[in-house]
């Protein structure tokens, strides 16, 4: 088998995606649930609102199996956010190198990328532009997304 990124390799951006993707996916949710429910908001109506964006306002009327479902896509999408800092960091390893600095710049552009690309064009509701949540959620991307990943990234690097 003749492969562009040999098997050791592979192994460890593997490792980076899984971890990396695990570990956001764990402190993006957890904060969610921690910014939202201090504005009233409950895990389950959370999580059904992530489903949202397959199923449309439906999502809501699901209960439980609505509410997993949006805890796979919100899994999904950090794997895949994972995922793609690993393999733009195959080609500029300065990813991987400077974890601090691309990190949260990554977890900023992941965030706009969701926010004005994603969402508008799927089933989830729209909320009308706040600075203050807006403000909030590029915090959160940045410690609890991008940073993640690039860590991840640099602790499984092969290089």
């Amino acid at each position: 088998m003749n492969s562009a990124v040999p098997g050791s390799e592979r192994n460890c951006i593997t490792r980076a995606i899984f971890w990396g993707g695990l570990i956001c996916g764990f402190l993006d949710i957890t904060a969610a649930f921690v910014v939202y429910g201090f504005f009233g908001a409950r895990p389950i109506p959370i999580l059904q609102g992530i489903a949202a964006g397959l199923l449309g306002p439906r999502a809501h009327d699901g209960g439980l199996a609505t509410a997993a479902l949006g805890l796979v896509c919100h899994f999904v999408i950090a794997f895949s956010a994972a995922a793609a800092y690993n393999v733009i960091g195959q080609w500029l390893t300065m990813l991987r190198a400077t974890p601090f600095v691309f990190g949260p710049l990554y977890g900023i552009a992941f965030y706009f990328f969701m926010n004005r690309i994603v969402v508008p064009l799927s089933g989830a509701r729209k909320y009308p532009f706040s600075v203050k949540m807006m403000l909030i959620g590029v915090a959160i991307h940045v410690f609890c997304v991008g940073l993640p990943i690039a860590l991840a990234a640099r602790r499984f690097s092969a290089s």
